[in-house]
């Protein structure tokens, strides 16, 4: 482009030259023009994040979590008194979660292996594989990975889980590695965002992200009832996410990043404690969930939305929102409640947080969603339960299962998570993607049928 201003410019002289002399002023003109143009093409640098391909973790059938099963166990070796039990029975019945969700085989173990042994064989069994089978696929060596980040909220043992992969696969020795820990279930797209900022800096690079989260030292065997909610919730899963900022992969790459925006309520003291890990009076560690949760998710997808909003709404949607607020600012008695922006004119597809049947229902409602907008999330929740912050993978997946993402379409993934976070990432599809395709999904992606 440079060099075409440069002969345009040239040839212009020329002719003008052949016509009449050329003024002082006109060259100077003429000349300030072209630099400009020059500077602003040559510093102008165009920045994509690609999204190579991602696989999520499917557990073997011997690993499902059978509640009825479960609760044999829990009366035949005295875990529970029959008030917890039954508790945990009434939240499972209205959770939304299946029973082909799984569970790792220290929660299987008979007595329950809650062990520092156990939580690392657990996650060796979901991230290996996850790895083993997204690098296999596309033949890429271990050593053409400049950078990993891994996110696991509540295991974070020494060394840490990106070392642990690295020694399993064999890294290079001078690779990016950062380990995320205790950030909840909207980490993934922090770690998504963290590697947004690092190919930033590191030009033509691979970065491989790690996102799972740990069952076995999160198992809460006490009486606590808001503790006790997360059993029947949180399942085995993880997935492994290849992303690049190489020129040559965009014609490779499945989808290209657009946006990214975090949101964090931590200095409001109710969403601090809305999600925390805490001992009982009995001193059994566990995760607590606050009443206040979807209350506190609500407010906190308000104020993300206010900051994605602008960047990714048509203005007609745009002007009919700040309209309905200055009215409801002026004329506060008569207007009951602020416009909705219609966000299927912004994106074909929407991967909620599969954090529970409440969690989906409250997103569908405030975004005034139909219910095939959230098909992906019911769907994910019921095959797979809540696996925290690789759930928006597993709903992808979904969507790409059944050959729905389609060349030109916006995926909007919305995540929440404990501190309290909202996170968002937009991606736009810019490949033909394949439905029969293998995945997590393709054995029960026609079969599949959610209560």
């Amino acid at each position: 482009m440079v060099v075409e201003l440069f002969k345009c410019f040239s040839l212009q002289s020329l002719f003008l030259f052949a016509e009449e002399p050329i003024s002082f002023d006109y060259c100077l003109i003429s000349s300030a023009v072209v630099l400009i143009m020059v500077l602003y093409y040559t510093t102008r640098v165009q920045y994509f994040v690609y999204l190579l391909d991602f696989n999520c973790y499917r557990p073997p059938d011997n690993l499902r979590g059978i509640f009825d099963y479960f609760v044999e166990y829990f009366e035949t070796f005295n875990i529970f008194d029959r008030e917890s039990i039954d508790f945990q029975v009434k939240v499972y019945e209205r959770a939304g979660v299946g029973n082909e969700s799984c569970v790792p085989r220290s929660v299987h173990e008979i007595p329950f292996n809650g062990s520092l042994s156990g939580a690392r064989e657990e996650i060796e069994e979901v991230l290996f594989t996850a790895v083993r089978d997204l690098l296999s696929k596309h033949k890429i060596d271990p050593k053409s990975i400049n950078i990993l980040v891994s996110n696991c909220s509540i295991f974070c043992p020494t060394p840490s889980i990106t070392a642990t992969v690295i020694n399993k696969f064999g890294f290079r020795s001078d690779i990016k590695s950062f380990t995320l820990s205790g950030m909840g279930c909207s980490a993934g797209i922090l770690s998504i965002g963290l590697v947004k900022d690092l190919l930033k800096v590191h030009k033509n690079s691979l970065a491989l992200v790690l996102t799972t989260e740990a069952i076995t030292p999160s198992f809460y065997t006490g009486k606590n009832k808001s503790m006790l909610v997360t059993n029947t919730l949180f399942r085995m899963g993880g997935a492994a996410i290849l992303l690049s900022n190489r020129k040559q992969d965009r014609w490779i790459a499945k989808y290209r990043l657009q946006h990214i925006v975090r949101t964090h309520m931590g200095s409001d003291d109710e969403c601090y404690n809305s999600v925390f890990q805490q001992t009982d009076e009995d001193g059994h560690m566990g995760v607590s969930l606050s009443r206040a949760l979807l209350h506190v998710a609500a407010k906190a997808l308000r104020t993300n939305i206010s900051e994605l909003a602008p960047l990714v709404l048509p203005y007609s949607e745009q002007l009919r929102y700040g309209w309905s607020v200055a009215r409801k600012t002026i004329w506060s008695a008569e207007q009951k409640g602020t416009f909705v922006p219609n966000f299927k004119k912004a994106f074909e597809h929407f991967c909620i947080h599969a954090g529970g049947r409440a969690v989906i229902d409250a997103v569908e409602k405030s975004l005034r969603l139909q219910k095939e907008d959230v098909e992906a999330s019911r769907m994910t929740l019921y095959r797979f339960g809540n696996t925290s912050s690789s759930s928006l993978w597993y709903e992808l997946c979904y969507l790409e299962a059944k050959g729905r993402v389609k060349k030109g379409d916006r995926v909007w993934q919305i995540a929440f998570g404990s501190g309290f976070k909202t996170n968002s990432a937009v991606w736009k599809c810019i490949s033909e993607l394949d439905p029969k395709e293998t995945n997590a999904w393709s054995d029960r992606i026609h079969s599949e049928l959610a209560p």
